[in-house]
């Protein structure tokens, strides 16, 4: 006789005092966990890249302030405005391009506001290029 010949052909047992799982509540003992919650994400921020801002010469500054100040007469006109976003979580930050048309730009706080509502502050723009509507067609 064989080690389970005597159990091998028995009827399965059902419990008369508990119900059969479902096969929902079954397979969720088996479906995969995160051991460390939240480790992908801090994984993610940690890889992402910041730059450092960098600090323009004064004569880069001056051309900077002409063209605003160009702009104020000529709001009309389409321009793109490369500015410096701090990061909201780490050091640095990267830069950003728009390409719109300004709507005012607030001495006091020392901020542009374009028509697209984005607020940008003056000392964070690092350059303004005029946009004529062939710039768009290439």
């Amino acid at each position: 006789m064989n080690n389970y010949e005597d159990i091998l052909y028995l009827p399965h047992h059902i419990s008369k005092k508990r119900k059969p799982m479902s096969l929902e509540k079954r397979s969720a003992q088996f479906a995969p966990f995160s051991a460390l919650t939240g480790y992908e994400e801090e994984l993610e921020e940690v890889s992402r890249l910041t730059t450092k801002k960098i600090e323009l010469t004064e004569e880069a500054k001056e051309l900077i302030n002409q063209k605003l100040q160009w702009l104020l007469i000529h709001k009309e006109k389409l321009c793109k405005i490369i500015y410096f976003e701090k990061d909201k979580k780490k050091r640095g930050g990267s830069y950003l391009t728009i390409s719109d048309t300004i709507k005012k730009i607030d001495s006091i706080n020392q901020v542009l506001e374009t028509t697209s509502a984005k607020q940008i502050p003056i000392e964070n723009i690092v350059k303004i290029e005029f946009l004529t509507y062939n710039d768009f067609i290439k």
